[in-house]
C-alpha cells in the first residue's frame, strides 16, 4: 500500500514541469478563503466580511477533502480510486454551475461584491482557477504516482499503447474496424465545415494533418469526437493478459492508435485529446411558461450546448492547438487545463463494477432493522404501537418500499400523497405507486422536475405515473419541493387515521445504500395533520394553513431556527447550561450565521458538523470562539440534517430535509420534524455525538480557513460510521 505521511510525494511528469510549484500529494490544512484577514474586535459588528468565508471557495474545499480519500490508506484500493473519481465528478458539476453562474455575473456586468464575504465574483474566480489548477494536476499525480502502481500490484492494469502485446495489438485492431470505425465521424475545418458544435464533456481530438484529400483540399486541421455510444474503458479479454492479471485499454488508446485510417492517403502530425465542459444550469422563467414540463424538455437539449467555461486537453497538445481551442470557445488562458491522462476520468467508474475483488472493495453488510418490526408483520400495526426511526444506510431502506407496498395492495387504503425529488423512474417506490393508482386509489405525486441532473428521469417517471392514473402536479413554480413526505389514508374501524412518513433524504433505494439520512415513520395526529396540511398548500391555493408541530420553509422554519438559536443563548446568560448541535450538508446563510454567532458571544457551546460549504469562521475571539465546525468524510455521503437544543434541560432533536442555506430557507418547499419519541431523541442525540468524537474521517475547520484533518489517537481511533455500522448493521 502507498504510504499516507503528509510529505510531498517527488513528482515524476515530464520535463519541463516547475516542481517547486506543484501541490503536494498529502495535504492535511486546505485554505477555504483567499487569505487570513485580520480578527476583528469583539465589537465588530456580525455582518462584517472578514467573519465569512466564500461559498465558492469553502465548495471547492470540500471537494479537495474528497480527493484527499484517494490517499487515505484505510480505504480499501478500489473504493481510493472511487474517491479520485467522485472528485473528478464534482469538479465537473463545480464548473457547470457555480463558475458558470459567475463567469455569467461578469457577463452581466455585475463585477461587485454581493456575498456576505465582501469578494467580486471576478476575484473569486481567480482563486477557483488557482486552486483547481493545483488541485487537477495534484489529482493525476495521484492516479499516476499512487493508484495505478498499487493497482498493477493487486494485478489489474490500465495498458497504454506501448505496453501493448502484438496480440493485444491485433485485438485492439479488430476492436477499432469492428465498433469503432463504423460509427466515427471525422470533421475537417474549412470554410465549408465550421468548428462544429461539441457536447458538453464529450471526448474529442483535435488532429493536424498534411496531404491532399480525395477532393484535393490541402491539410490542416479535422475535429474527431469519440462516439458516444462506446464505452471509455475496454476490458481485454482474459486470454491475452497474463495469467491472473486484468487488463484494460481506454478507447482514447484506440482512437489515437487508429487515427491515421480515418484519414485515408492523408498523414496524421497529432492528434490530442480535449473536452470541453459548459454551463449547465437551466433557466426557466415562472412568468414566461404556461407548461413546467414541456419547458423543461426544451431547456434540456439545450443544456448540452451551453457557453465553455473549462477546457481539458492532453499536457502533449501544442500551445498553437490548445489557443485555438480557447479562442473557438471563447476562452482564455486560465481556463485551460492540461491533464496528464484521460481527459474524463469519470467514465472510468465504470471499471469498479467490472472487477470481482472483495478484498479491494469496502467490506459489504446487510442493513439492519429495529427489533418493532416483524418480517411478517402489517407496518401500519407497527407504527400505529411507537414512532419507527431508520438511519439509513446502516439501518435498511426497505420498510419504507415495504410500507408503499403494502398501502398499494390494503383494501383500507383509500389516498396516497407522495413527494418525489430525485427518484429515478424504474424504481420501486415508483412501481408501488403505479399498483396504487392501478388499484383504484387516490395517488398524487408531487414531482419536482427541477431536481438538478434528474431532470430527464423526473418527466419520465411523471409520464409513467400518470399513465396509471396517478395525479401529478409540479409543486410551486418558484419554489422547489425539496421536502420528503409520505402520506397514507387508511380507514380504520370506520374512522380515517392517517400514517406519515418523513425523511431527510430521497426517496432513491440505491442512495439510500450510499448516504447517510434519516427516516422517520409515524401515526401521531398532530404530524399527520400537519402533513396533511402542506400537501393541500403544494396542492391547492389558498393562504398559509396553520401547521401546529412541523416546521416548514418558505414560511417558518428559518424564524423558528432562529429562535431556536436565540433561545439557547438565553439559557446561556442565566449561567446555565446552553449547547447546540447542527449537522447537515452546507451552512452558508447569513442570518442563521450571525444568530449563532451570537450564541457563541452568549456562551452557548456549538456544535457543527458541516460535510460541505461552511461560510461561518469559527474561533474568533469574543465571536465564535464557542463554536467548533467539522466535516466527516468517509465510506458514506454525510447527509443526514438533525438540530439538537438542549432548551435548559428539555431538550429538542429535529430532522430536517433543509440545509441551512438560503434556497433551503427562502426558495425551497421544506420540512422540519422533531423527534417526539424520547428514546428515539436519545437515540439521535448519540449518533451526533459519536461524529463528535470521530478522529478517523473527520476535519476541523479552522479560524484561518484552513482545514485540520483529526489524526486517530493509537489508542482509541473512532470512526463515526463504522461505530454505526457495528450498533446497527450486520456483517455480511
Amino acid at each position: 500500500m502507498e504510504e499516507t505521511s503528509n510529505q510531498p510525494v517527488p513528482s515524476t511528469d515530464t520535463a519541463g514541469s516547475d516542481a517547486t510549484n506543484e501541490a503536494p500529494l498529502r495535504v492535511n490544512r486546505t485554505r477555504t478563503g483567499i487569505h487570513a484577514k485580520p480578527t476583528p474586535s469583539p465589537e465588530a459588528e456580525l455582518d462584517d466580511p472578514s467573519l465569512y468565508f466564500n461559498r465558492e471557495l469553502s465548495h471547492l474545499q470540500f471537494n479537495i477533502r474528497v480527493l484527499e480519500q484517494a490517499l487515505d490508506a484505510s480505504h480499501p484500493l478500489l473504493n481510493r480510486l472511487m474517491f479520485l473519481l467522485i472528485f473528478s465528478s464534482n469538479l465537473d458539476e463545480f464548473f457547470e454551475i457555480r463558475v458558470a453562474g459567475l463567469k455569467h455575473q461578469l457577463a452581466l456586468g455585475h463585477e461587485d461584491a454581493s456575498a456576505p464575504d465582501g469578494l467580486p465574483p471576478r476575484r473569486v474566480l481567480a482563486e477557483i482557477s488557482r486552486i483547481a489548477h493545483e488541485q487537477t494536476e495534484r489529482q493525476y499525480r495521484i492516479l499516476n504516482e499512487v493508484l495505478i502502481p498499487a493497482l498493477e500490484e493487486q494485478r489489474i492494469r490500465y495498458r497504454r499503447r506501448v505496453q501493448w502485446t502484438p496480440p493485444q495489438r491485433d485485438w485492439v485492431r479488430e476492436y477499432f474496424d469492428e465498433e469503432i470505425a463504423p460509427v466515427i465521424s471525422p470533421i475537417g475545418l474549412d470554410p465549408s465545415h465550421p468548428f462544429p458544435r461539441l457536447v458538453n464533456k464529450s471526448l474529442n481530438f483535435i488532429v493536424e494533418l498534411e496531404g491532399k484529400d480525395a477532393f484535393g483540399r490541402e491539410g490542416g486541421l479535422a475535429i474527431l469526437p469519440a462516439p458516444r455510444s462506446l464505452p471509455r474503458v475496454i476490458r481485454l479479454p482474459d486470454a491475452l493478459a497474463e495469467p491472473g492479471y486484468t487488463d484494460y485499454v481506454f478507447l482514447s488508446s484506440m482512437i489515437h492508435a487508429h487515427a491515421q485510417e480515418v484519414f485515408p492517403g492523408m498523414e496524421v502530425r497529432g492528434c490530442y485529446q480535449f473536452r470541453l465542459t459548459r454551463n449547465a444550469d437551466l433557466t426557466v422563467d415562472p412568468e414566461a411558461i404556461s407548461d413546467l414540463a414541456s419547458a423543461l424538455r426544451g431547456e434540456l437539449l439545450a443544456r448540452r450546448y451551453g457557453d465553455g467555461v473549462r477546457l481539458e486537453v492532453a499536457d502533449n497538445c501544442p500551445d498553437r492547438l490548445a489557443h485555438f481551442l480557447l479562442k473557438q470557445f471563447e476562452l482564455g488562458e486560465p481556463d485551460l487545463y492540461r491533464v496528464s491522462g484521460p481527459v474524463n476520468l469519470t467514465r472510468m467508474m465504470s471499471v469498479l463494477g467490472d472487477i470481482e475483488r472483495a478484498d479491494l472493495l469496502y467490506r459489504p453488510f446487510i442493513p439492519g432493522l429495529p427489533k418493532s418490526l416483524k418480517a411478517d408483520g402489517s407496518l401500519f400495526e407497527a407504527i400505529r404501537s411507537n414512532d419507527i426511526l431508520l438511519h439509513h444506510p446502516f439501518q435498511s431502506f426497505a420498510p419504507v418500499e415495504d410500507l408503499l407496498r403494502e398501502a398499494a395492495r390494503d383494501a383500507d387504503v383509500l389516498a396516497i400523497k407522495q413527494t418525489l425529488y430525485r427518484t429515478g423512474a424504474d424504481s420501486s417506490i415508483v412501481g408501488a405507486l403505479v399498483d396504487a393508482a392501478r388499484n383504484g386509489k387516490e395517488v398524487t405525486v408531487v414531482i419536482e422536475l427541477r431536481a438538478r441532473f434528474d431532470e430527464a428521469d423526473n418527466l419520465a417517471l411523471a409520464s409513467r405515473l400518470q399513465e396509471a392514473g396517478a395525479i401529478v402536479i409540479y409543486g410551486v413554480m418558484a419554489y422547489k419541493t425539496h421536502a420528503k413526505m409520505l402520506h397514507i389514508v387508511r380507514r380504520e374501524s370506520g374512522e380515517l387515521r392517517y400514517y406519515v412518513h418523513l425523511g431527510t433524504g430521497n426517496y432513491h433505494s440505491k442512495t439510500a445504500k450510499l448516504y447517510t439520512d434519516y427516516s422517520l415513520m409515524t401515526a401521531n395526529e398532530t404530524l399527520c395533520e400537519d402533513v396533511h396540511r402542506v400537501f393541500q398548500q403544494l396542492s391547492g391555493m389558498g393562504k398559509p394553513r396553520t401547521i401546529a408541530r412541523l416546521l416548514h420553509a418558505p414560511f417558518v422554519l428559518h424564524q423558528r431556527l432562529i429562535e431556536m438559536i436565540d433561545r439557547e443563548a438565553k439559557v446561556a446568560e442565566m449561567g446555565k447550561k446552553a449547547h447546540l448541535i447542527v449537522k447537515c450538508n452546507s451552512l452558508t446563510e447569513p442570518r442563521l450565521i450571525r444568530a449563532l454567532y451570537r450564541a457563541s458571544r452568549a456562551g452557548v457551546s456549538c456544535d457543527l458538523i458541516i460535510r460541505g460549504m461552511c461560510c461561518l469562521r469559527p474561533g474568533v475571539p469574543g465571536i465564535s470562539d464557542n463554536i467548533r465546525v467539522r466535516s466527516n468524510i468517509g465510506r458514506f455521503l454525510e447527509h443526514t440534517r438533525v438540530f439538537y437544543f438542549h432548551n435548559d434541560g428539555k431538550p429538542e432533536t429535529w430532522a430536517s430535509s433543509a440545509d441551512f442555506m438560503e434556497r433551503n430557507m427562502f426558495h425551497r418547499v421544506e420540512t422540519c420534524f422533531p423527534i417526539l419519541d424520547k428514546k428515539l431523541a436519545q437515540r439521535v442525540r448519540k449518533d451526533l455525538e459519536t461524529y463528535l468524537v470521530d478522529n478517523c474521517q473527520s476535519w476541523l475547520l479552522q479560524e484561518d480557513g484552513s482545514y485540520l484533518k483529526q489524526d486517530p489517537c493509537a489508542s482509541a481511533p473512532v470512526s463515526a460510521q463504522e461505530t454505526l455500522l457495528y450498533a446497527y448493521a450486520s456483517k455480511a
